[in-house]
């Protein structure tokens, strides 16, 4: 009850700054994983298979480290919130062109535009709502916030379930174009960061030299992004073609099992998120990461759309469990003077570094008969155990005081 007694103390602005960020991370993965439904279709139509196409997904995430970079740096100089409404118009038009590519070759150049443009989002709307909210409601903020990944990746599968089969893959990105809408709701409701207002007269410290100073942290917080991101890659993108492939399951079976998927993502990043509050930011990432492992024989080796629906839905409450503590966790571990910047930069180049992801996993299925399940519980095994002893061994800043840091931090 004092938690909806706190959400419900905050003021109306405050209150816009989460949801204009939630939906633009909502909307921004909903855009990324309208593809992943759709590699079989396009590699039918432009006569090529599977493993070709999932380079889009490679590209895309290779890209993002250089729209987090970008957009981070514009967002120290020039404030949060106006460099989020371009960011969001951008990834809104580059998926809208995906529909119109006439090669696999043209598709593969706009995913890595929108990749450059996706990389954007999240760092700029995880700082926004970080510095415009209390302490104490940083941790269900934080995983209310990353539940919009699997948040879009739902709309995706629902997308996919009733359109599909009537408008095509190159009609599924034209219908991408929606989150451009989101921009009126920041720029009419969104104020910009308490934080960045407090000090925008102070002279700007180089966000350059800002990652320079604190190159041990960034390191730290960079590999544990590279293992977060294969977590979740790992057992979410291949996932409908797994569904497809090994199962030869229909458009509807598929969009259904994806959708409960993300239900359990969804349940999984806002329930770990309230719990960080009372027992921590590292210890409950690595709860949850640690839970992951015995639902793994049932996600990846069920028979039954039952069981698997069972084990998509256990698997990713456990996934998205860690994963609802990474905005909040990063955003206090980061300098002050480079907060727009820092995280989101880092979990860009974390996606960098496993951006072949997909491809690799692939790879292991078709050497494996198409044993798609196998590649997916590996990567989800290891990642797991990985991600559990990095953030033991890690640092945390619980609660921190942003206002006071921006204050106090160096010119």
């Amino acid at each position: 009850m004092s938690l909806i007694a706190d959400l419900k103390s905050l003021e109306p602005s405050q209150r816009s700054a989460i949801w204009a960020s939630y939906l633009g991370w909502t909307l921004d993965a909903f855009d990324y994983f309208l593809l992943v439904f759709m590699f079989t279709a396009i590699a039918k139509e432009f006569g090529t298979d599977v493993k070709a196409v999932s380079y889009a997904v490679f590209l895309t995430l290779a890209a993002r480290p250089i729209g987090a970079f970008v957009f981070g740096w514009l967002a120290e100089r020039f404030g949060r919130r106006p460099v989020l409404m371009a960011d969001i118009i951008l990834f809104s038009i580059f998926e809208f062109a995906s529909g119109f590519a006439p090669s696999l070759t043209s598709l593969l150049v706009l995913r890595f535009l929108f990749g450059i443009a996706m990389g954007g989002e999240w760092g700029l709307g995880a700082s926004l709502v970080m510095e415009s909210i209390p302490a104490r409601l940083r941790g269900p903020v934080s995983g209310l916030l990353q539940s919009g990944y699997p948040s879009g990746y739902f709309v995706a599968s629902l997308v996919y379930f009733l359109l599909f089969d009537t408008i095509g893959w190159r009609g599924m990105f034209m219908v991408g174009v929606a989150p451009a809408l989101l921009v009126l709701l920041i720029r009419i409701h969104v104020k910009e960061s308490p934080v960045f207002e407090a000090t925008r007269d102070k002279p700007r410290t180089n966000p350059i030299a800002e990652l320079l100073r604190y190159w041990k942290i960034a390191l730290y917080m960079i590999v544990l992004m590279a293992l977060f991101n294969a977590f979740s890659h790992g057992t979410q993108d291949l996932y409908p073609t797994f569904l497809q492939q090994q199962h030869h399951f229909d458009t509807h079976l598929t969009g259904t099992l994806t959708a409960i998927m993300n239900v359990g993502a969804i349940v999984g990043g806002i329930g770990f998120g309230i719990w960080s509050e009372k027992i921590g930011r590292r210890r409950t990432i690595i709860i949850a990461s640690i839970l992951a492992l015995p639902v793994i024989p049932l996600w990846a080796f069920a028979a039954t759309p039952l069981l698997l629906g069972i084990g998509a839905f256990l698997m990713q409450v456990a996934v998205q469990g860690a994963w609802g503590i990474v905005p909040v966790h990063l955003n206090e571990l980061s300098p002050p003077a480079a907060r727009a910047l820092f995280p989101g930069f880092a979990y860009q180049l974390g996606n960098l570094i496993m951006s072949k992801n997909a491809v690799f996993q692939a790879q292991i299925a078709e050497s494996h008969a198409n044993n798609y399940g196998l590649a997916l519980a590996i990567f989800g095994g290891v990642m797991a155990v990985a991600i559990a002893i990095w953030t033991f061994l890690g640092p945390e800043r619980s609660h921190a005081d942003f206002m006071a840091d921006a204050k106090a931090a160096p010119a």
